[in-house]
């Protein structure tokens, strides 16, 4: 691998592990209400749990989903190596349970009036992918 034009500063993406069992039942059409019992640790269904109450309008419900989602990708971030830097691209697929959680976090937290969480959300969720929010918005 070349160097030239790399930044030696930045670490390496840090790509989460895929989670078969969970894309499964996503396929399978079970809800995320019946995915994270199976499977609390997944960042994506914790991300869809939030997601569907934010679509429901239960704006505090999907804070908390999105608050347990992103502390669950964080965990998985640092079993992946992450060293609390770096990028988390959007488009390795098992990285979007966690970045949707963070997005949906953001957003219910500007619902709520929590100013200074949605600016440290943004800054992360840029830091992290600057292209994963219009990436989450075209989803919807």
């Amino acid at each position: 691998m070349s160097i030239i034009g790399k930044n030696l500063m930045e670490p390496e993406p840090t790509l989460l592990p895929e989670e078969p069992e969970v894309l499964a039942q996503i396929e399978a059409g079970d809800l995320p209400e019946d995915i994270v019992p199976k499977h609390p640790t997944s960042s994506l269904a914790w991300a869809m749990l939030a997601e569907d109450a934010w679509d429901e309008g239960r704006t505090l419900d999907s804070y908390a989903y999105a608050r347990v989602g992103y502390h669950r990708g964080l965990d998985a971030l640092r079993g992946a190596g992450w060293r609390g830097a770096g990028p988390v691209p959007f488009s390795h697929e098992p990285n979007q349970g966690f970045l949707r959680a963070l997005y949906a976090l953001g957003r219910a937290a500007a619902a709520i009036g929590e100013s200074e969480e949605v600016q440290r959300i943004t800054t992360f969720l840029n830091d992290s992918d600057p292209s994963a929010s219009a990436a989450i918005e075209a989803r919807h």
